[in-house]
């Protein structure tokens, strides 16, 4: 009898442990979509500070938060659309339309398109997520030369596309770091 107690208690917690697992797959499975979003976000935005420094559409000067003398604004901003510069993250970005459809994504902030409950995208039961729960924070740094003063060719950049679930779920951040350099 005692060994079939320790049996039934060594297999309870090897049970727990397996539904401890089980739980954590859950979770990630359940903010996999909103990461893919945050990270394409990020890469989206650090794509549109490259593009302008390469095809020369802003000086290297104003590649900077409007704080510091840039074009860029400074803090948390909602995910809008690129404006008339191409550029995302600067003072003209407009209200967003969703893709493919024309029509006004809700709150004016970026949205996607996905299929209904049919599985097929393109039809009239597709489903429009808005993407109002995200942000994107564009900052950047001085990078320092070995003496200490900073290097006037040099720029770190910083994005980050902060989001929250609802339904109490812990908020997560994707963060990108670059550097961009006045050569070209």
């Amino acid at each position: 009898m005692l060994e079939v107690m320790i049996a039934i208690v060594v297999m309870t917690i090897g049970l727990l442990a397996v539904m401890a697992s089980f739980a954590t797959a859950i979770s990630a499975t359940a903010s996999a979509q909103e990461d893919l979003i945050a990270r394409h976000k990020a890469l989206d935005a650090m794509e549109s500070i490259y593009t302008a420094r390469n095809s020369q559409q802003v000086p290297f000067a104003s590649i900077n938060n409007i704080a510091n003398g840039g074009i860029f604004l400074s803090g948390a901003q909602s995910l809008r659309c690129a404006g008339p510069d191409g550029i995302v993250g600067t003072a003209d970005d407009v209200d967003c339309t969703a893709p493919d459809t024309g029509v006004a994504c809700p709150g004016g902030v970026e949205c996607l398109v996905l299929p209904g409950p049919d599985g097929v995208l393109g039809n009239g039961d597709d489903v429009t997520q808005s993407l109002s729960n995200f942000t994107r924070t564009i900052t950047f740094n001085p990078v320092l030369l070995p003496n200490g003063q900073p290097n006037s060719n040099l720029i770190a950049v910083t994005v980050s596309v902060w989001y929250q679930k609802p339904g109490g779920w812990p908020a997560r951040t994707y963060t990108v770091n670059g550097l961009i350099s006045s050569y070209h």
